[in-house]
């Protein structure tokens, strides 16, 4: 055997160790990785929030947090379900969208017949006024179809985007706020109060806990979130 045929042989036998090595250690690093995501944290998902779990393609929450935010939430989700037809060719049913009205953007989750009642208060509380008349509205002006440029939602109106599929959830914290406020101006009784509050939501609305509650459960369940302070 000559020097140079055991010194190839020698040679095949260190890559062959080397590749052996290598081939353990993915197989280490793989068995560590999976590992590692066994172990990861994963949210429990509360069957309080099960109604979240709407048929789509993409999921989508807008946060609202003021009577501006809840025009802008509007004006966008109208964006978001028009491009989506658009550029994508998919319909709205195909998208899972929440808005959110939660702190001084909760009032645009009741219907005419509340701000009727209480259209001063709810003016006072989230320093909205008519464009048009400067005065507190007696309408939820962001379900007024063609009530032209003076309001920042464009005229996206909460019943248009609910008969597209949109979900509204209505901060229950604030509302029960808004009740004890109302309760305490005009001597009400809060519980009489509160129902008629629940039986006059916005179309496709439902009261949740807290609104900060519901941006952290839709996250959970996959949803990407877009914030409107003001």
């Amino acid at each position: 055997m000559t020097k140079e045929y055991k010194s190839e042989i020698a040679r095949r036998a260190v890559v062959a160790a080397l590749g052996t090595g290598v081939v353990a250690l993915g197989a280490m690093g793989k068995a560590r990785n999976a590992s590692a995501q066994d172990g990861r944290w994963q949210p429990t998902l509360e069957k309080d929030d099960d109604w979240m779990e709407l048929p789509g393609r993409h999921r989508l929450v807008f946060d609202a947090m003021s009577a501006e935010g809840a025009a802008h939430a509007l004006f966008f989700t109208r964006n978001y379900i028009g491009v989506n037809k658009s550029a994508y060719g998919i319909e709205p049913s195909q998208l899972a969208t929440i808005i959110i009205l939660r702190h001084m953007a909760t009032v645009f989750g009741y219907d005419d017949a509340i701000w009727a009642k209480y259209g001063k208060i709810f003016s006072d509380m989230s320093k909205f006024t008519d464009p048009k008349t400067h005065k507190e509205p007696t309408r939820n002006l962001y379900d007024v179809k063609g009530y032209g440029p003076g309001l920042a939602n464009a005229d996206a109106t909460i019943s248009d985007l609910a008969a597209q599929g949109v979900h509204f959830a209505v901060c229950g914290a604030a509302t029960q706020r808004i009740v004890g406020m109302i309760a305490a101006q005009t001597k009400g009784n809060p519980d009489e109060i509160h129902r008629d509050f629940e039986a006059h939501l916005v179309p496709n609305a439902r009261f949740v806990a807290a609104g900060i509650v519901a941006v952290n459960r839709a996250q959970e369940r996959g949803y990407a979130v877009s914030y409107y302070s003001g």
